[in-house]
Parts: C-alpha cells; structure tokens; sequence
C-alpha cells in the first residue's frame, strides 16, 4: 500500500479473552472476570454483574485484522477497555491488573507487529507504582505508551499529585492517550445508559483537557505528546470562553501560563465527532498536524468508515496523509508511513 494510503486508528480498544482469579488480600474489589455469552461474545463481569457483553474482536488478532482490512485500516493502536484501567482499586490490586493488561496488549503486537501498536495501563492511583510501570511497558514490554482516564477516581489530570507522572511520560517520550471515564454529570442525563457515551464523554474529556491547560501542565512540559480521545470533546467549544477570560479575568490571567489556544494546540486530538463540520472546526482550533483518525473499534459508537470520514474534508493531499497517518506516527513516535 502506498504511503498516502496508510490509515493509522488511534482509538482502538481490548478486552483480554480472560482475567487471572483475584489473587490480593482486600475484600470486595472489584476485579473484573470473564463469563459465557452467545456465540463468539463473553460477559465482562464486575462485581458479580454484567459490565458489558463484547465480541471476539476484542481479544482476536486475526478477526481484527480482517475487519481493519475492510476498512482500509493499515495500524491499529490497542488500548484497554478504559473501566479496565481501574484507578478505583487498592493501589497494589491496581498495578496487578495494568501489568496483565500490558501482557495482553504486547503479546497482541507481537503477533502481528506490523499491524499493532500498543499503548498499556498504569495504576495512577499511586504514581510511584505508576511510573514503575510505565517503565516497564516502555523499555520491557516495547509499548509506545499509555491510555489514562479522564480522572484519577476523581484527582484531575492536572493536580499536582498527578505532575511526576507526567514529567516520566515526557522524559522517556511516552506517547499518552486520554480517555473517559466515569462521567460526571451523570445524574443529569435522561434516558438510556447509552447516553453517557453519547453526552457525558464529551464534557468529560473537555474538562480533562482545560485542566492540563489551566494546571500549567501543558506549558511545563512541551515535549509531552498527549492526545485526547473524542475529538478532545467540549474542549474546542470552552477555549474561546477560557481566552475570554484569561484577557479579562485577572486571577484567570495569572493562572494560565498564556493563550489558552496556544497551549491547546499542545494536544493531540483524535477525529472521533461523526460530523465534517465540527471535523474541521478541529482542525481550526487544534492545527492539522494535530488531529488524528480513530474509530473506537470495536465498540457500537464507532466510526465504520474512517477513511471516508477524513476523505469527505476534500483537503490537498499533505493533509490528508497528515490526518490518515503522519500525525499519529509523529504522536506514536514511529518512523513515517
């Protein structure tokens, strides 16, 4: 396949075909298991109920494939399933289940290198244990990164508590994805359980990334390569509101280290908004070298056709390469397609 073909999915999640038993010293964890469903789906089970029933295309390396194949897919990045991360979790049960989790992950790359890149999991609810694992999915297990939740069982991104971790992932040039988890806002929502990906994440992830903007964290370390999942949901809508106030507020002035716009232009973004012109207003706020194609495979909410999502923009050919794959090489740290 030509360069200019090549189509890098930065949104991609796993779920391991089992989970070891509960092996820690603490009661009523809630350690996820896995349990028979229909034909070629299994129960991921937590605290004894039904989270969500998923498919072997979780797990699957060859059905992964295939589906990638029809879809024009040359790389897929795997991440967890984000209720798997687990920030809840004593500390020490919270690094047993990332560190199986990376296991999966490598193990899915090393089958088949050429079409997976992995990003594992950390216990940030102790960032010693954190960093120490992160080490290890890094320089043993060949990870290019991680996946975080959008809060830490709920310490925002950009508490202080949070900043040795992020300083780690800048030094050893982790690339870092970050992912909703556990909305809030929740009790606002009226309808199906499905809404709160649907509403929730968008709020979720906007407010992640204004804490990273308002923390200084975005600005201390410029090197870190973060991305945000959802098109960095309601972030772009909230920067106009937030340089409003950083030129008329003076306590919001002295709080940010400079224009909110130019810091967010820090981030990466993954194209993940189903709608052309909220796509391009992406690409206004964030910069074309920074916006990325993901999917959110395998789960119902993804984008089908990814590669029809970035062709619909009808963008002169450096961007579209940019967008189908450079800038998640650039972001993953990979040689260029």
């Amino acid at each position: 396949m030509a360069a200019e073909d090549a189509l890098i999915d930065v949104h991609t999640h796993v779920v391991p075909q089992d989970f070891p038993a509960y092996a820690g010293r603490h009661a009523a964890v809630p350690w996820p298991s896995m349990a028979p469903a229909q034909a070629c789906h299994r129960h991921v089970m937590v605290s004894g109920k039904v989270y969500r029933t998923v498919s072997h295309q979780c797990w699957d390396c060859a059905v992964r494939r295939d589906d990638m194949q029809r879809r024009g897919v040359t790389r897929q990045v795997l991440s967890p399933m984000p209720e798997l991360l687990s920030p809840w979790m004593p500390a020490e049960d919270g690094r047993t289940i990332c560190r199986y989790l990376n296991e999966v992950i490598a193990a899915m790359v090393a089958e088949s290198p050429a079409q997976f890149t992995g990003l594992g999991a950390v216990p940030l609810q102790d960032v010693a244990l954190a960093i120490e694992v992160l080490d290890e999915l890094l320089h043993r297990q060949g990870l290019a990164g991680v996946e975080i939740p959008s809060h830490v069982d709920g310490v925002a991104l950009g508490d202080a508590r949070l900043k040795p971790f992020f300083e780690a992932a800048a030094s050893w040039g982790a690339a870092v994805f970050v992912h909703p988890l556990r909305p809030t806002g929740m009790e606002r929502l009226v309808g199906p359980a499905a809404l709160e990906q649907v509403l929730a994440f968008p709020g979720e992830i906007g407010l992640a990334g204004a804490s990273l903007i308002s923390s200084g964290r975005l600005a201390e370390l410029p090197e870190l390569r973060i991305a945000l999942s959802h098109g960095g949901g309601s972030l772009a809508m909230l920067l106009p509101r937030l340089r409003h106030a950083w030129r008329s507020m003076a306590p919001v002035r002295e709080a940010l280290a400079g224009d909110p716009f130019e810091l967010a232009r820090r981030l990466y973004v993954d194209d993940l908004v189903y709608d052309s012109a909220t796509l391009r207003r992406l690409l206004e706020v964030f910069g074309g070298d920074r916006v990325m194609a993901g999917t959110d495979y395998p789960f119902v909410i993804m984008d089908e056709d990814p590669a029809g999502s970035i062709d619909a923009l009808d963008v002169d050919p450096g961007l579209r390469q940019a967008l189908r794959a450079g800038n998640a090489s650039r972001w993953l740290g990979l040689a260029p397609p």
